[in-house]
């Protein structure tokens, strides 16, 4: 097992993996009791999307492990559920079966992509000072998230956001599991994030702010609802609103699960001289993952940003991805278990995580205003709009056109030229 996953070379124990694997579980635990919620405003059968994301987590984020051999989950998108339901059921009016069945004809498209290398060449076709960037937003997007969960952050209507209330119960615990956390962590101890997280929970179950689970063990609810409810619906996905919706999940998901990638292969040390190994792989995974979980009963999975709580524990390698899949099947079963831990549990981890993350912001060439301005907005807009690819949607904008106006054109690489001219389509499309 050690030389599978490369531990000697990658500096790893078991230890650390299975550590990382749990600490990235319970960081995207929430998935599995938020998805259900989201899909299920869109008609869904919440018991039979539970199922569904479980066992998407679970085949994606093995396929992960094995073929690509990195400390990463692939687990159903936040973002792409609440579109999924807000804009594409609710506002639109499609039915969720045709939703899912344009979900499922994005991950094939995904999938012939990732086999013919195309989004390999695009990912290293992105500069490095931009790859730097994408890591340093997602960092600062991760602690937005954590603030957010916890109650430290909250949406203000004359200022967009403003602190919360510090004394509620469940904003102190957070707050209180965040000093708890950095203090174990500058102690240098190994695994500080997943300690934190346990010690957090408990504290919250003694003063009455996490509830104890009634029982341990759940019943698994059937797919049956939605299991192979696409393949009824080819016929109905021919009309301008679906293919809009199709083309939409596809562009989105993949640079939402580029700039993942990129973020988090660069935390592990596995990006070297801007090249990231086995890379193609890791978005077959991804991609099958996609058009897999849409026959299970799921909007599109994505590489979760959250891995990268694991990663800062000390996972190095596939076995990680296999802990946290072994976590998530334990999760049909122990679904009482999972429901009690919340959302001010897990923010210390990504408020952290976020920190951890934002120090590649140092690599980037901050002495150059043609990378320093599309650098900045790429970090900035990624919390800003609670969305990586818009994001990268600006700094892919202006890279090329601040090298073109120095007339440097021919030392950008065609293919951002091209990625230039789609984000900005993308941008006319959603206006």
């Amino acid at each position: 097992m050690k030389n599978f996953f490369h531990f000697a070379e990658r500096n790893t124990t078991y230890k650390k993996e299975i550590l990382a694997g749990i600490t990235t579980f319970l960081s995207i635990a929430y998935i599995l009791v938020v998805n259900p919620l989201i899909l299920g405003q869109a008609g869904m059968d919440r018991g039979a999307v539970f199922t569904a994301t479980a066992l998407t987590a679970i085949i994606g984020t093995l396929l992960m492990g094995f073929l690509a051999n990195y400390p990463i989950a692939i687990a159903p998108s936040m973002g792409l559920n609440s579109f999924f339901t807000f804009s594409v059921c609710i506002g639109m009016g499609i039915q969720w079966e045709i939703a899912l069945t344009g979900v499922f004809i994005a991950g094939v498209i995904f999938m012939i992509l990732s086999l013919t290398k195309v989004r390999e060449m695009i990912i290293h076709a992105i500069p490095e000072d931009l790859k730097h960037a994408i890591a340093s937003g997602i960092g600062f997007f991760i602690a937005f998230i954590g603030f957010k969960n916890a109650g430290i952050i909250v949406s203000n209507p004359d200022t967009f956001v403003s602190i919360g209330n510090l004394l509620s119960p469940a904003t102190a615990l957070a707050i209180l599991g965040l000093f708890l956390t950095v203090f174990i962590l500058v102690r240098g101890v190994s695994g500080a994030i997943f300690y934190g997280m346990v010690i957090t929970t408990v504290i919250g179950m003694l003063f009455g702010i996490v509830e104890i689970p009634e029982t341990i063990v759940g019943k698994v609810p059937s797919l049956t609802p939605t299991f192979g409810a696409v393949f009824a619906h080819f016929d109905d996905i021919f009309s301008p609103d679906v293919l809009a919706v199709i083309f939409t999940f596809l562009f989105v998901a993949f640079f939402d699960t580029a700039g993942a990638l990129i973020a988090l292969t660069s935390q592990a040390g596995i990006m070297k001289n801007n090249e990231i190994p086995n890379i193609g792989r890791a978005l077959l995974a991804d991609s099958t993952a996609g058009a897999i979980g849409a026959i299970l009963g799921t909007s599109t999975p994505a590489t979760s940003v959250e891995s990268s709580s694991g990663i800062a524990v000390g996972g190095r390698t596939g076995f990680t991805s296999v802990v946290i899949a072994l976590c998530f099947f334990l999760s049909l079963f122990f679904s009482p278990v999972l429901s009690v831990i919340t959302t001010e549990v897990t923010a210390p981890a990504l408020i952290i995580v976020g920190a951890l993350m934002a120090m590649d912001i140092k690599h980037i060439d901050w002495s150059k205003l043609e990378i320093v301005i599309p650098a900045f907005l790429t970090i900035i807009m990624m919390p800003l709009t609670s969305s990586v690819a818009i994001g990268l949607a600006f700094g892919f904008i202006l890279y090329p056109l601040t090298f073109v106006a120095q007339n440097r054109f021919k030392e950008v690489h065609p293919i951002m030229y091209v990625l230039c001219g789609l984000f900005i389509l993308y941008f006319i499309f959603i206006a």
